[in-house]
């Protein structure tokens, strides 16, 4: 048996496996996904996916779920000693300014207990996270 080493990737699955097995406390989590918009890709495949609409910097999780004053939560994950691009700081202060909370998570532990967070807020309730917050 091979262990994985522990990534920005392994740590975002086990975010999405939270959120697959929390379904039936929060069924909400349904509708969280992510879009993938980064990674390495053939020069063809990338010209292609970006006709189709594949933007740089759009933040890796998505719940598109109105919860307490914002109309959605986007969660940028990163691991370790990962380091934010200009464009991935351009989305999470456009979402932020739109109404959506978003916010950086390094580690499964910190997105979790924002998504946990966000799916218990009450109407028009706020976060106890500073909007805009880099978790480490």
């Amino acid at each position: 048996m091979t262990t994985r080493l522990r990534s920005e990737s392994t740590e975002q699955e086990n975010v999405i496996s939270w959120c697959f097995h929390h379904e039936r406390i929060y069924p909400e989590l349904h509708w969280i996904h992510h879009c993938p918009n980064g990674g390495s890709r053939q020069k063809a495949e990338a010209i292609r996916l970006k006709a189709q609409g594949v933007k740089p910097g759009v933040p890796d999780l998505h719940l598109p779920i109105r919860k307490g004053k914002y109309i959605g939560l986007y969660i940028e994950m990163k691991y370790d000693n990962g380091t934010l691009q200009k464009t991935q700081k351009e989305w999470l202060l456009a979402m932020k300014v739109a109404g959506h909370f978003a916010c950086v998570c390094y580690g499964y532990e910190n997105a979790v207990n924002v998504i946990e967070e966000y799916v218990q807020l009450a109407p028009e309730q706020e976060m106890n996270i500073e909007n805009g917050a880099i978790l480490k």
